[in-house]
């Protein structure tokens, strides 16, 4: 299995370019899959650059109803015309966000996207086919991102705290490996890792995706004892894992000097072979 970062907050190419937002392309021995799709149409240019050819995805996943990962979705339906497109069903709900001296931003999915009969909405645990399976509906309360007192859901006039029933993950199972794919981890990390503990009865071997340890909305990281705390206890579950986009790179530094070999960032164009 081949992950390759589409699009993400660093990049180390000069070529491409970067974005705050994720997109994955993952290679299976069946299947050709894309994971989120960033802001707009960043991931479909690097795509390019990368000689990834998006009319062959075969499965598209979108993780949850934010802008930076489900953003690029008009740009992939014109340019995929097969793949159907795995979202929560409560992903095109009205989500904002507190911004600095600012009103609150609206920060969801594009309302105008044509509903095709491409779209499969989700919802708590399903099987996509041998290998593959989508789970959302985590319930732990361990170190949840502090940044997500500032997401919000709007309700009628009111905002309301988000509480991220519209985030799915992804498992995916090849040659007795299993990678759990996470979004932003909004539900938190550890959660999410037990939550697949849970389901499966063992930890992933392979742990990809955003840990939501930098806030967007105030610039700042999560603090460095509870970032402390997280790599402690992730260390523990003998998963390696490779996190990107709202960690933040104060956070990963914290987390690399407690996990050492156990943790690495996937930057935009980086891969990953497993």
């Amino acid at each position: 299995m081949r992950i390759t970062a589409l699009a993400e907050n660093e990049s180390h190419f000069e070529n491409l370019v970067s974005e705050h937002g994720l997109s994955l392309y993952i290679e299976t021995k069946k299947h050709q899959l894309l994971f989120d799709t960033g802001q707009g149409s960043l991931f479909a240019e690097n795509a390019v650059k990368l000689g990834v050819d998006l009319t062959q995805i075969d499965l598209c996943i979108l993780s949850h109803g934010h802008y930076d990962h489900g953003g690029g979705l008009r740009t992939f339906l014109k340019l995929n015309t097969k793949s159907p497109i795995y979202t929560n069903i409560k992903s095109f709900g009205e989500y904002y966000a507190n911004r600095a001296n600012a009103p609150k931003e609206y920060i969801g999915l594009d309302k105008t996207l044509p509903f095709v009969e491409r779209f499969v909405f989700t919802g708590g645990y399903l099987a996509v086919e041998d290998g593959i399976e989508i789970f959302s509906s985590v319930t732990g309360q361990t170190l949840l991102p502090a940044g997500n007192s500032d997401l919000f859901e709007k309700t009628g006039d009111s905002f309301i705290p988000d509480n991220f029933s519209h985030e799915q993950n992804l498992i995916l199972t090849e040659n007795g490996k299993t990678i759990l794919i996470a979004g932003c981890a909004h539900k938190g990390i550890i959660n999410i890792v037990e939550s697949f503990h849970d389901l499966k009865g063992c930890y992933p071997d392979h742990v990809v995706g955003g840990f939501h340890l930098y806030n967007k909305a105030s610039g700042g990281s999560e603090d460095e004892d509870t970032v402390n705390a997280i790599g402690r206890y992730l260390l523990l579950t003998g998963s390696k894992y490779y996190t990107c986009h709202c960690t933040g790179m104060a956070a990963y530094n914290s987390l690399k000097t407690v996990m050492t070999d156990k943790i690495d960032y996937l930057s935009t164009g980086n891969q990953i072979n497993i």
